[in-house]
Parts: C-alpha cells; sequence; structure tokens
C-alpha cells in the first residue's frame, strides 16, 4: 500500500512538473517565459500563457540554445505589509500625464506587481530598473514601490514623448533600449521584446475594453469623448515595425 501511494505521488509530481513554466534561452542572449512548447517543422511554438487568447511566438528552433524550468511567477504580496499599488500608479499618472491602466499594464507585465522583484539581469523592482537607469533617474531605492514607479513612469513618459506616443515604440524601447529602435526603425527582431511588447498591449486594450462596456450599460450624454483609448495590436510578430 505504501509503495502504491509512492508510486502514485511521484505521479502527480511528474504530471506537475510537465505542465510548469518554462524558461528558453535563445542564442542571441535573450530568453522568453511561456508555459509549453511545441516543435513545428524547423520551428519551435512557444505558447505564452495558459490563457487562449494569450496567443504564441514562433522562434526558429536553430535560435534556441535549451529550456530550463521558470521560477515562480512573482506574487503581489510584501512581507512588509500590503502596497496600496492602484494609488501609486494614479498619483504617478496625475504627475506624468500617462495613462494609468497603460502604467498599470507595464508593472504587470514587468514584474507581476512583486516590488521586491529581481531579474536575471539585474533589474529591480516594480518597473524593473535597471541600476544605472534608476541612478539616472535618481531613485535611490529601488526597492520602495512609489520610489520605483515614480522614476519608471517619468523615463516611460520620455519615451513616449521622443516617439509621438507610439506606444508600440515605447515599450520596445523601454525593453530592449532606444538604441536598439532606432536601428531597426521600429521593434527591434527580438522574440522576447515582440512578446513583452503584445502583452503589456493585450493587457492594456482588455482594460479599455471593459471600460467601455461598463459604459454602454447605462447610456451616459457626451460619453464619446471619454471613450477609452485602444492601443495598435501587436500581437503579430512585425506589429510597430516599419
Amino acid at each position: 500500500m505504501r509503495k502504491f501511494l509512492q508510486l502514485g505521488f511521484l505521479g502527480l509530481l511528474l504530471a506537475a512538473q510537465l505542465h510548469a513554466a518554462e524558461i528558453a534561452n535563445l542564442r542571441n542572449g535573450f530568453s522568453i517565459r511561456h508555459e509549453r512548447h511545441e516543435v513545428v517543422d524547423d520551428t519551435t511554438r512557444l505558447y505564452l500563457s495558459a490563457e487562449p487568447s494569450s496567443g504564441y511566438v514562433d522562434v526558429p528552433s536553430a535560435q534556441i540554445e535549451s529550456f530550463e524550468p521558470a521560477p515562480p511567477e512573482p506574487q503581489a504580496v510584501t512581507s512588509r505589509g500590503p502596497v496600496d499599488l492602484s494609488t501609486i500608479v494614479s498619483e504617478a499618472s496625475t504627475r506624468s500625464q500617462v495613462d494609468a491602466d497603460f502604467i498599470a499594464s507595464v508593472i504587470r507585465a514587468e514584474s507581476g506587481n512583486n516590488p521586491h522583484a529581481v531579474s536575471r539581469k539585474g533589474a529591480q523592482g516594480l518597473m524593473q530598473l535597471m541600476p544605472g537607469t534608476a541612478g539616472k533617474l535618481g531613485v535611490k531605492n529601488t526597492f520602495d514601490p512609489a520610489e520605483n514607479v515614480d522614476g519608471g513612469v517619468r523615463y516611460l513618459r520620455e519615451l513616449l514623448l521622443l516617439y509621438n506616443n507610439d506606444m508600440v515604440k515605447a515599450l520596445a524601447a523601454y525593453n530592449a533600449g532606444p538604441q536598439r529602435v532606432q536601428q531597426y526603425k521600429g521593434v527591434p527582431p527580438y522574440h522576447e521584446t515582440h512578446a513583452y511588447v503584445a502583452r503589456v498591449i493585450n493587457d492594456y486594450n482588455r482594460k479599455k475594453l471593459a471600460q467601455r462596456k461598463r459604459q454602454r450599460k447605462p447610456p451616459v450624454q457626451g460619453a464619446a469623448a471619454g471613450k477609452p483609448e485602444i492601443a495598435q495590436s501587436a500581437t503579430g510578430p512585425a506589429a510597430g515595425s516599419e
């Protein structure tokens, strides 16, 4: 009986590992987190989420160096008590005139709302500021939620102004650097960057579409003036590129 239970536990453990998220390490130095992958001819398809609407990224199999188990998704809970993230985002939005929903979508994609998140490359906090970038922005404590978001949003606003409010290019620059956007005259051909831009834009558009649905229920005069902006879709591999 004990042996049977041990085998059953082992089977459950193996099943959990089969469905665990993965990291695909690319030969260009980038990595892509995904839920599962499958090989189609010479291409490996990386499914970005368990949700059917999340989409996938096709990567030439030759560009993938290795796969490894992904670390657990960061949780929006801190050991020092809850963070009123909505207030922090709202205040940063008011100061910078950047849409609060857009800021929230960037934070969710960057850190999963975890103020103590640290990436493998050393990016820190809610908006995943690199130490050098944080220093230029005057952010002294990257793990302080309000300070991190304030600095990250100021940088995001600079990028939006640089690209005439083109959200796709601004996001690509936030992820890969403005020099790469300038080099490729649009979103650089990095699968990680394309996946990141799509993830933020999809999350942002879901928020705006939900707002529209709520606005349609009670008819309000002049509702068109407050119509939420829907960003350009970035689900395709060439979104935002020129």
